[in-house]
């Protein structure tokens, strides 16, 4: 079965076509047997921690998206934690670093939150789901710093640095995910990663609703079910079986995201 390991159903921009219910739905008719709900605030972890406990193949993150912390409240990281003990969250994420917008929040409020999760991770034996947007370097620097918290691994999630730093990144026993962007015309640089990093440590999401993979790029919005679009092109880009890989990310999966039944 297929995998969409970082996907979001806890906004709106499902409520023409069915709701997130409807997404998870249409999902399992195209042969996807496990969705992971990315969590990027507080409220919208609670609502993923809600689809979970509502469909038995939906999983959860939970954590603060580096864009989102203009959001955090006095205690909000103590609520976190105690979603994080849900058996069915199966790692702290989304977090990291993003130096994309001129307007997001400090570098040094994004290094302090990104350290605090990292801790409640720790505490709880838990995985990372890693965002890092133009924070490269900065992101490889900061893990090196404090890799003793990273003691069960993580995942950097829609990979778009370069080939040659998968290596670097390994190393701190991270896995690497790829989604629409690999799919997409002249995307040479993610080619490259998808091609070098073994085949251990890929996985597959869709990070909908947005990067809708070819050959619907542009559709609005992206959905679960197109994650077989995603391992498709993964296999072709490594020269391999389609369905072994698929087999292979299932097994990535349930290697580094041990709650994941």
């Amino acid at each position: 079965m297929y995998i969409d390991i970082h996907c979001h159903l806890t906004g709106n921009e499902f409520e023409e076509i069915g709701g997130a219910d409807g997404a998870i739905r249409r999902a399992k008719e195209n042969g996807v047997g496990l969705i992971v709900c990315s969590g990027y605030d507080l409220d919208s972890s609670y609502i993923a921690a809600s689809l979970a406990e509502k469909h038995e193949q939906v999983y959860f993150t939970a954590g603060f998206h580096p864009s989102e912390l203009n959001k955090y409240k006095a205690g909000d990281l103590d609520k976190l934690r105690a979603l994080c003990e849900n058996e069915k969250c199966i790692a702290v994420g989304e977090i990291g670093l993003d130096y994309h917008f001129d307007d997001n929040p400090p570098k040094d409020t994004q290094r302090e939150f990104f350290l605090k999760q990292l801790d409640i991770a720790d505490e709880l034996g838990l995985p990372v789901v890693i965002h890092s947007r133009d924070a490269a370097q900065e992101t490889l620097e900061f893990l090196h710093t404090y890799s003793y918290l990273l003691r069960k691994g993580g995942l950097m999630h829609c990979y778009s640095y370069s080939a040659e730093m998968t290596a670097d990144f390994a190393a701190l026993g991270l896995y690497f995910s790829f989604g629409g962007p690999s799919t997409f015309k002249n995307a040479k640089k993610v080619w490259e990663s998808v091609q070098r990093i073994p085949a251990t440590r890929i996985l597959s999401e869709t990070d909908c609703p947005y990067l809708t993979p070819a050959p619907f790029r542009g559709v609005f919005p992206n959905e679960p079910k197109n994650v077989k679009y995603i391992v498709e092109t993964l296999a072709r880009l490594r020269n391999e079986n389609e369905e072994e890989l698929k087999t292979q990310i299932l097994a990535n999966a349930k290697t580094l995201f041990f709650r994941l039944k």
